[in-house]
């Protein structure tokens, strides 16, 4: 099978493999529409993740199910499906403990274009298929579908992991389309106020049209100074760091209050430290919860984000601005994602 590929840090390309085969409880799915992440780039160009040899990239897809495992149950060839981009292993302890994304070792839930081939194929292999699949239904549409794999939930997360209550006055921190997705779950969990940092007009207007009240603009001075002065000093209750650099935690933890919470599902792609200012942090004892995760995955966590589209809760599908078609545009498609052209949030590819 045909399939694009991390060819080594700062190195892709087209390459041929052998097709998946699955085992008893997996499936092998052909993909119906694909998109690159942001993720494709740290891993890709600044080597997150250390050096991989032709592995294929992509973790964001909505596909047709081709063949099933022996053991799969609910599942069929023919099946339309939302494949999460964390697929744990749902046989573990750590699954059972509560942190499936971790199922067998930190961040293993997340397979696709980390510890195997992604999506960006002719065909690709889904773990423990009848609890990392969800059925597309009709009234949802490609694009809402593929954001939902990531976007969505990952966004969404950084909200839960806020601990976001009625009220509280949020920043977002990176209105990329997680970031968007952050600004929608933080709207959806009660925030009163929400402030989306960023300068692109494509996601400023975005972030509006998902339920940020305010716009800070970093290029217009830094960050903390404008939030605090927004807030007459007071700062905010919660903090949802949804991109830029490991510098950033010290503006999270500047404007976060006592008793607040930094919440982070940025990907770090480079450095060895992420710096916590120590002042800021009241020497440790200034009751500043940080904490990141990786989204959780799965079957009941998509089919939970479907219903929420379903009943026009949240529209994913507005963070699509550039649609390709036909398998061979994936490589402009991650390009796009790399260079950030000002029109840009999300692009997607059908694979006609």
């Amino acid at each position: 099978m045909k399939g694009f590929a991390m060819l080594g840090i700062n190195k892709v390309g087209w390459i041929e493999k052998d097709k998946p085969v699955a085992a008893p409880y997996d499936a092998i799915v052909k993909p119906i529409a694909v998109s690159p992440c942001t993720s494709d780039i740290h891993t890709v160009f600044e080597g997150a993740l250390g050096d991989r040899e032709d592995m294929i990239l992509g973790h964001e897809a909505v596909g047709e199910i081709v063949e099933v495992g022996s053991e799969v149950k609910e599942f069929k060839p023919g099946d339309k499906v939302i494949v999460p981009a964390i697929t744990p292993d749902w046989r573990s302890i750590p699954s059972q403990q509560g942190y499936p994304q971790h199922s067998v070792g930190m961040l293993s839930g997340w397979k696709f274009s980390n510890f195997k081939d992604g999506v960006f194929s002719e065909f690709f292999h889904v773990n423990d298929a009848d609890m990392n699949l969800a059925l597309l239904p009709d009234d949802v549409s490609i694009d809402a579908a593929v954001m939902l794999t990531d976007m969505v939930t990952t966004g969404f997360h950084g909200a839960e992991l806020a601990n976001i209550e009625l009220g509280d006055v949020v920043a977002v921190i990176g209105i990329g389309p997680v970031g968007l997705m952050s600004v929608a779950g933080a709207k959806i969990l009660g925030a009163s106020r929400i402030f989306g940092v960023g300068s692109r007009k494509a996601l400023v207007e975005a972030a509006k049209f998902y339920g940020a009240t305010d716009i800070v603009n970093y290029k217009n001075g830094p960050v903390d100074d404008q939030i605090m002065e927004l807030t007459n000093g007071k700062g905010v209750d919660r903090v949802i760091i949804a991109g830029a650099t490991s510098d950033i935690m010290k503006t999270a933890v500047k404007i976060v209050k006592p008793g607040g919470t930094v919440s982070n599902v940025n990907y770090y792609g480079e450095g060895d430290i992420i710096p916590v200012p120590r002042l800021d942090w009241g020497s440790g004892m200034a009751h500043k919860t940080l904490i990141g995760g990786l989204t959780p995955g799965g079957r009941d966590r998509m089919e939970r984000l479907i219903k929420l589209v379903q009943h026009n809760r949240v529209d994913p599908s507005k963070l699509v601005t550039h649609k390709f078609h036909g398998f061979e545009h994936v490589e402009e498609a991650l390009y796009l994602m790399k260079n950030k052209q000002d029109d840009l949030i999300k692009p997607i590819v059908y694979i006609d």
